[in-house]
């Protein structure tokens, strides 16, 4: 039975990466992780506000006093001089290249266009493989257009892109007004990838202590149905390879994703509920599928219940919510 796939210009043994998640800021982990089936990692995001809050002690700790004589400024190189970010994140990447032959996927986490995709920079010449871009944005401000939202994804995504020749992939949310015209855009400035969906945490409210608190919630299998969704619409319209994130956590999830078009599935709550060795598991029961149904390799599958030979997509979304309306009875 073939399982490879490609993402990302490479060749993996199976559809199976462990997404960014506490497991793979563990090298005992990402060991496990590949011993017991992984095709890839992807690391744990470093985000923008880590970078920005080190240039910022960096520029405190170099300025420090020079107000007392003016000419002490002109002793001082420029900030943009120096490597800039947590060095502790270069040299897990460094590490984890060392400790597995699978690819090792670098996470940077930000929200504005800055001087801290410079970082991506680093992240390359650390080792990293590829580099997945997790732009988590929530615009909060009334006066913000949807055009400017768009922007800001696509103004990252091209500063990334201009300091970086490994592919980069983007991890996007569900929250845009045309997400297929969205794909198409990041697409066309570069993507090599879209990660469907990001999961946004939202908070709750404790009424002991009447806070606002963050809690983390895992997916459930019913999480799929929205990136399966939209990967079976976006299928064949772009060329940048489309990987399925939540709500997989079984054979029978993973093999849904890639007949709807998925390049790869990302595992993240299932693993961190039963153990990076669920992953063996849910290969094997890939394998009985197919074996099953008659397939020989998981390329005979990609795509082939993907809406690309649908003549109006629209229409058949529309048709599928009538039919599921009028055919709902109560249990």
């Amino acid at each position: 039975m073939d399982l490879s796939t490609t993402y990302l210009g490479f060749k993996l043994k199976n559809p199976l990466v462990v997404s960014a998640s506490p497991i793979t800021d563990n090298l005992d982990e990402i060991k496990r992780a590949e011993d017991a089936g992984a095709a890839a990692i992807v690391l744990p995001s470093l985000f923008e506000e880590q970078i920005e809050r080190e240039r910022a002690e960096l520029d405190h700790h170099l300025t420090q006093g020079t107000e007392s004589f003016a000419e002490a400024l002109t002793y001082f190189p420029q900030l943009s001089d120096f490597r800039l970010g947590p060095e502790d994140y270069l040299e897990h990447i460094g590490k984890a290249k060392s400790a597995v032959r699978i690819p090792v996927i670098a996470s940077l986490n930000g929200s504005s266009p800055g001087g801290w995709t410079n970082y991506a920079r680093e992240i390359q010449r650390a080792g990293a493989d590829a580099l997945e871009l997790n732009i988590y944005y929530i615009p909060t401000d009334p006066g913000t257009t949807s055009a400017e939202v768009e922007q800001t994804y696509l103004d990252i995504l091209r500063a990334v892109k201009s300091v970086v020749t490994i592919p980069v992939a983007v991890k996007l949310s569900p929250f845009f007004s045309s997400m297929a015209n969205m794909a198409r855009r990041l697409d066309e400035a570069g993507a090599n990838g879209l990660v469907l969906f990001n999961r946004f945490y939202q908070p709750d409210i404790n009424l002991e202590n009447l806070e606002v608190e963050s809690n983390v919630l895992l997916s459930t299998p019913q999480a799929r149905r929205l990136p399966l969704r939209w990967i079976a619409i976006l299928y064949g319209k772009v060329k940048a390879d489309l990987a399925a994130t939540s709500g997989i956590h079984t054979a029978e999830d993973a093999i849904k994703m890639l007949m709807v078009g998925a390049r790869v599935t990302m595992l993240c709550s299932v693993l961190l509920k039963h153990g990076v060795g669920h992953i063996a598991n849910i290969l094997n029961g890939m394998r009985a599928w197919l074996e099953q149904h008659e397939y020989e390799s998981v390329s005979q599958l990609q795509g082939c219940l993907s809406q690309k030979n649908c003549p109006d997509p629209t229409a058949f979304e529309r048709a599928q919510y009538m039919r599921a309306i009028s055919t709902y009875r109560r249990q």
